[in-house]
């Protein structure tokens, strides 16, 4: 593309809210405030402009998986999310051997070095067996914080969140090293009560890994962990909106109590994400996806999700009934904070990198631009 462009004629969404008849101008990679004489015009009347959608957890992509490939697998898997918009990924693994999962953090953590990754999220091996979903139970371990120093000294500095059940041994100092470090801590696959929940949130844990999933159902008597996550402030919660793991009443309960501004959407995709039906591994687990569905062979549990970003952005505001600034809130703004990228991604705002989506009236991906580069180009328009 021209070293400099104009996109115009766009609704785009900003923080401040939707500008009609909008533009967005890219120079050198960045968005920026004004244009040169000779930029290149593109005309996108009748489309949206939105930020860059940013996964903070997920496992693979395009048939290739971030826990078990190779570097060019992990590439196929974040080039087959950048087609859908997601242009800030986090790569999340699933529960392993440790000397393996520091070997897979290594691996990671190169491609983070070198801008194609945001970072590495760990989900697993600290959680709890009574709530293990797709994780193998004969590899899952207490979060001894020293284990958990283990995985963060071979990230190398690129951890950014665990998923741990804090109800565990060793989970709330875990949770004190995460948040002493900047690591988030993030409460997940548990099995924690209410009390215990609101014993870790006061320890430093800010995220619920996929609210609502892999933990105690909200009870009268017992609220379990969903009640303590909801209420607190302090926390933000996972949303996985495919329509398999959500009813549409939960998803609107979360909104309800958190706010657009504590809700944070994500994939949870494995390697069937944009690649089809058929079977695939989960870890050392068998997968079988079906009609779009991913559970385990043996047991049948939900076993993550094919959901691309693009899909829970379409869901959100043509079914879900959100409107297109909270759902950008929640795709965009949101994990880019929690991440610790908001000052370069995450918002359509002058100095930040020009990572953008054109969708069309439906809410289809009709362009993709990653850091003033087209991986989708909108055709004219």
């Amino acid at each position: 593309m021209a070293a400099s462009s104009v996109l115009s004629g766009a609704r785009v969404v900003l923080p401040t809210g939707v500008v009609e008849n909008g533009r967005v101008i890219v120079e050198g990679g960045k968005i920026a405030g004004s244009a040169p004489d000779d930029a290149a015009r593109v005309d996108l009347t009748g489309h949206w402009v939105v930020p860059g959608f940013v996964d903070m957890h997920v496992h693979g992509g395009g048939g290739a998986s971030f826990t078990n490939g190779t570097v060019e697998d992990v590439l196929k898997g974040v080039h087959t999310h950048r087609l859908h918009g997601t242009t800030t990924i986090v790569a999340s693994t699933v529960t392993g051997e440790m000397d393996y999962l520091a070997q897979r953090a290594g691996l990671l953590s190169e491609l983070v070095e070198q801008g194609d990754l945001a970072g590495i999220h760990f989900e697993g091996p600290f959680i709890s067996p009574c709530r293990k979903g797709a994780h193998s139970e004969d590899l899952l371990r207490h979060p001894d914080p020293a284990e958990v120093r283990k995985l963060m000294d071979a990230a190398r500095g690129t951890a950014k969140m665990f998923t741990l059940a804090t109800e565990l041994p060793g989970g709330l100092d875990s949770v004190r090293l995460l948040a002493e470090h900047g690591v988030v801590a993030a409460i997940g696959h548990t099995d924690a009560t209410y009390e215990q929940t609101a014993e870790a949130i006061d320890a430093g844990a800010t995220v619920a890994t996929h609210l609502f999933n892999a933990m105690p159902a909200l009870g009268h008597r017992a609220p379990g962990p969903i009640a303590a996550l909801l209420e607190d402030e302090r926390i933000t919660v996972e949303l996985i909106n495919d329509g398999t793991h959500l009813h549409p009443a939960a998803l609107e309960l979360a909104f309800h109590h958190k706010g657009a501004g504590q809700v944070a959407f994500i994939t949870d995709a494995m390697d069937a994400a944009g690649f089809g039906d058929g079977l695939y591994h989960l870890g050392p687990l068998e997968v079988e996806v079906k009609e779009g569905v991913a559970r385990l062979v043996e047991g049948g549990s939900i076993a993550g999700s094919t959901l691309t970003l693009d899909r829970a952005f379409r869901r959100a505001v043509t079914i879900d009934g959100l409107s297109v600034e909270d759902t950008v809130r929640a795709i965009s703004a949101n994990p880019a904070r929690l991440l610790g990228v908001y000052d370069r991604v995450g918002s359509l705002e002058p100095g930040k990198d020009a990572d953008l989506v054109v969708l069309d009236a439906e809410f289809t991906v009709r362009g993709v631009m990653r850091r003033g580069e087209w991986i989708v180009e909108p055709g004219r328009v």
